[in-house]
Order: C-alpha cells, then structure tokens, then sequence
C-alpha cells in the first residue's frame, strides 16, 4: 500500500511538471506571435502617414495651380477694368476741360479745327463771366434757383422720410401699405411728357402757376424716388428701437421724430443731395408752369445764350460754370453721407 501511494505521488509530480512546461511553451508562443505583429502594426501608421503626406503634398499643388490661374485672370480682369476706367474718366473729364477752355476764350478765338478747339485760350481774363452774369441777371436767378431748391428739399426730407416710416413700419403687416408703396414707387415710370399739359391747365385754375406750384410738383415728383430710399434705410434700423421707446411711453409721433429721424442722417443727405441736383438742373417743370412770370431760374436764364440763328457757346459755358459750383460745394460737403445712405439702402 505505501508503494503504490509513492508511485501516484510521483506521477502527479510529473503531470504537474509537464503541465507547467506547456504553459511555458504556450506564452513563449503567443510572445513571439505579438513580436512578430508588432512591425505590421507599425507599419500601418507610417504607411498611412506617408499616405497623408503626399495628399497634403497634392493639395498643396492644386492650390498654387488654382492660385496661379487666378492670378493670371486677375491680372487680366484688372486689365480691362482700368482700361474702362481710364475710358469713364475721359468721358467725364473731356467735356469738363472743352467746358472750361471755351468759358475762358475769346469768340475771336473760336475755330472749327480740333487743334484750336483744343487750345489754352491767350489770355485767361473773367470778362466773359461778368458778361454771363449780366445777361441772365445772375444774382436774381440764383435767388429763385437757391429757393426752389432748398425748400423743396427741406419739404422731402420731412414728409418723405415720414412716409418712408409708416410704410416700412406696416407693409409687412398690411396688405393696404405694400399695394400703397407700390403704386407710390410705379409714378417712377410716368414720363413727364404725359403730365406737362394736364399740370399746366391745372396749376393755372388752382392759381399756383409760380414758385408754390413748381414747389409742390417737385414734391410729388422725387416722392416715388425717396420713398424707396428711406423704406429700405429703414429696414437696417431695428424694430426693438420703436418697441423700447413704446415701453418707455413715447408715441409714434415722438419715436419717429426723436429717435428714427435721427438715425436717418446718412440717407437724409443721400435724399437731400440727389433732391437738390434734380431740381437744381431742371429746365422744363420751371419753364412750363412759370414761363411768362418773370421769375427765371439759372436753367431758365441761361436759355438766354440760344437764338434762332446760333448759340453764343463762351458765355452760356462760363454760365454753365458759375451755376455748377453752388451745387458742387453742396456735393462735396455731404459726400460721405451720401456713400453710406446708398450702401446701406440697398441692402435688405
């Protein structure tokens, strides 16, 4: 009996032994099995890193191709709009210079070969603006012009930008006001041809052919116009203003006039600039609704240097001059305000 529990001893010492050399054997194996996985591993990064890198490298290319292009195009789009540029410009400064030349001459100097047209004239004397200003009764006709322009521009301004308010305020909310607008903006597209003989015999019966009734047609004429102005200027300013001053207990009256109407001034000079231009160098609504009254405007005046037998170019240009500094000088000075109103008037 002793014998034989030494011999199951023994053979479960070996069972022992062997089963540890196979554990052994069995983590060497799987050792060298990730050993050998991990240069496949590795190099699955690098081969995808060198993957990366040569499209970044072909992006890259592309790019200094696309920008290549495009710089040629440029180049040659520059081209061309300098080259259109220096057209416009020639187009604007010519009949500026030819205007000037002539003021300055002579009729003695006057001549039918472009080289003489095109000359300094001999002597830059102002005998022919003093003469200019004698014949259209200068002082007299920037008088009515002065006028006519600043009230009527004053009057736009108000009632306009009031106008532009009410409907930019409601058409979004009621159909009355955006069929209202559209009909107010579509006398844009009515010549004044087809309203000079109506307007005549109408301001005649109501009295105001003179400077009231030239007042009020230029007021119904620019409404379409500034009306759609200072409705899309309106449309930058938010509504949370109107809401705030509503809360505070302002009304409609007082919101628009202390609070909108203020920061309207970029399109005020917009309007009024645009408003002064159109009357300033208007010939027919004067000539049709005031002719006969004795109270010339410079357009009206300047009609003067044209006869039946020919028109006496020095002195109607050196008129033409003085009546275009006055609008000139108003230009300047609002020029900046003008720029921002249309900018910003045109985006919705």
């Amino acid at each position: 009996m002793g014998k034989k529990k030494k011999d199951m001893n023994r053979k479960k010492k070996t069972a022992d032994v062997n089963v540890q050399k196979d554990s052994v054997k069995n983590t060497k194996a799987v050792q060298s099995s990730e050993a050998a996985k991990k240069p496949e591993a590795v190099k699955k990064p690098e081969a995808a890193k060198i993957s990366e890198t040569a499209k970044q490298q072909e992006k890259a290319t592309q790019k200094k191709i696309k920008k290549h292009q495009g710089a040629v195009g440029s180049k040659a789009a520059n081209r061309i709009i300098n080259i259109l540029l220096v057209v416009g410009c020639l187009t604007i400064f010519f009949p500026l210079y030819m205007t000037i030349i002539i003021a300055f001459k002579k009729p003695s100097e006057m001549t039918n070969d472009v080289s003489g047209a095109l000359a300094f004239p001999k002597a830059w004397n102002l005998d022919n603006f003093a003469e200019a200003m004698r014949v259209t009764d200068f002082w007299h006709s920037l008088g009515n012009s002065l006028l006519l322009t600043g009230v009527t521009v004053i009057i736009c301004v108000l009632l306009h930008s009031l106008a532009g308010y009410v409907i930019a305020r409601k058409m979004g909310k009621h159909g009355v006001f955006k069929i209202s607008y559209y009909y107010m903006v579509s006398g844009m597209f009515v010549p004044f041809a087809v309203l000079m003989m109506p307007l005549v015999k109408q301001t005649a019966q109501l009295g105001i052919a003179n400077r009231l009734g030239v007042i009020i047609l230029y007021v119904v004429f620019f409404l379409p116009m500034n009306l759609m102005l200072y409705t899309g200027y309106l449309k930058n300013i938010p509504l949370a203003l109107d809401e705030a001053a509503c809360i505070d207990g302002a009304s409609a009256w007082q919101t628009f006039w202390k609070i909108i109407f203020p920061n309207m001034k970029p399109m005020h000079a917009t309007v009024a600039v645009l408003t002064a231009m159109s009357t300033w160098n208007d010939v027919m609504t004067p000539l049709v609704i005031m002719s006969g009254t004795g109270q010339n405007t410079l357009p009206l005046a300047q009609l003067n240097f044209q006869s039946q037998f020919g028109t006496n170019y020095n002195l109607a240009f050196a008129s033409y001059l003085l009546a275009l500094l006055p609008i000139l000088v108003f230009y300047i000075i609002c020029q900046k305000q003008i720029i921002n109103g249309v900018v910003n008037g045109a985006v919705k």
